[in-house]
């Protein structure tokens, strides 16, 4: 054991002397790695930010609930000019299936479509406006981070006031008092009464609470009654996940009974559940993943090849030293060991520079992108550069091992 560790101590420091002897070229054969551990690591991390912000963002909407709409949000088996034809659903059908229904614990209305909002010299467009009821509250698990949401005489009167999403408030009001301010909805004064926690769901589409502002749907049918949407779509909540097929079996029968559809005939609605946005979540993220993988296998095949051939270079120079050092005894594992250790330094060094470059790239990243970085990346890192390190040095370091020491002692 006592050899063991002495040849691993004087391995390291011919390993280091070696490496620092020869700067320049050891941090070009670096560079394959440091980028390829970059790629991945930066992949990862975003990979994770944006899966983990979608997870909250679904998390945000309540994960029992369901949408009726007359689109199919997520079935590419419908053609959509069948959708297209597909009558409107509107604010009588959802007020007689409010009377009907009996399972669920919640149900509103939710008519979307998208307009600028002003206040003062700020602007921000594209806001995803829904207009819905008081009970729209008890669908959804949104907090606020000041005031309220509109109460049932502010919602049954179209009164006009405002619910803001977080980055839509921020963006209005950058000193952060949006609360009992005015805005304007196409020239309308609307005063805010709320103002949403973050919510954290990037790239949620129409469905990130952050970028949206709510209004009582009276406003928005009086004021948006002629827009390309058309229609509202009837948001339900099952009492708990056990009991979402018994509400959206409900539902089904209880909205083909108002839309007068015969036994024969399909639905000319649909019901679009979480699991629908969930399935695309994980498309996303798995064409991300492959996206890092293959990124992650060229930059550490490349890099890999890059320190192979620093390392036979490395071998050929030092032909005389290892000569030397096997006629004084020492043995091939040693010296296998001393040029494989080499190049697994080489590569932790540049997997500790990628990791580095992550870092500052991923707190860039954050004013954009949602990130996140845990100890598990930081072990895959040094694994990973610790694999590349004794595959590329393999080959060089045997080639040193068995060389004849008299032949390495004549070469010049």
């Amino acid at each position: 054991m006592k050899t063991f560790l002495f040849e691993l101590k004087e391995a390291i420091i011919i390993s280091l002397t070696a490496i620092w002897s020869n700067k320049v070229r050891s941090i070009l054969a670096t560079l394959g790695i440091i980028i390829g551990v970059w790629a991945v690591t930066l992949m990862v991390t975003a990979n994770q930010g944006i899966d983990k912000s979608f997870q909250d963002g679904v998390a945000s909407m309540g994960s029992d609930n369901m949408y009726i709409d007359k689109w199919a949000w997520f079935n590419p088996d419908i053609p959509w000019w069948e959708l297209r034809n597909r009558r409107d659903i509107r604010m009588e059908d959802y007020k007689r299936f409010k009377e009907l229904v009996k399972l669920p614990t919640a149900v509103a209305p939710m008519k979307y479509t998208f307009s600028e909002i002003k206040a003062g010299s700020e602007t921000v467009e594209g806001v995803s406006i829904v207009g819905t009821t008081h009970e729209y509250i008890n669908t959804t698990s949104l907090t606020f981070e000041a005031g309220r949401f509109f109460n049932e005489l502010e919602s049954n009167g179209g009164r006009n006031v405002v619910v803001l999403g977080h980055e839509i408030a921020k963006n209005l009001f950058p000193n952060g008092n949006a609360l009992d301010n005015n805005v304007k909805i196409l020239g309308k004064k609307l005063r805010v009464i709320g103002v949403l926690s973050e919510q954290g769901s990037w790239v949620m589409g129409a469905f990130n609470p952050d970028n949206q502002a709510f209004t009582p749907i009276g406003f928005s049918l009086k004021n948006f009654a002629s827009d390309r949407f058309g229609g509202i779509t009837i948001l339900v909540r099952a009492p708990n996940s056990q009991m979402v097929n018994e509400v959206e079996q409900e539902a089904i029968g209880v909205m083909r009974k108002i839309r007068g559809l015969r036994y024969d005939e399909k639905d000319d609605f649909s019901i679009n559940r979480q699991d629908g946005l969930l399935n695309q979540i994980d498309s996303t993220m798995g064409v991300l993943g492959a996206v890092a993988i293959i990124l992650t296998g060229l930059g550490l095949f490349v890099g890999g090849i890059g320190i192979m051939n620093i390392m036979f270079v490395s071998v050929k120079e030092r032909t005389r030293e290892i000569g030397i050092r096997k006629a004084i005894g020492a043995k091939r594992r040693t010296i296998l060991g001393q040029f494989i250790l080499e190049s697994v330094i080489i590569c932790m060094l540049g997997g500790l520079i990628g990791f580095i470059l992550t870092s500052v790239s991923s707190l860039i990243m954050k004013q954009f992108l949602p990130v996140t970085i845990n100890i598990n990346i930081v072990i895959v890192t040094f694994i990973l550069s610790s694999i590349v390190g004794i595959t590329a040095g393999l080959a060089p370091a045997y080639s040193a091992a068995k060389m004849d020491p008299v032949e390495a002692l004549r070469y010049e």
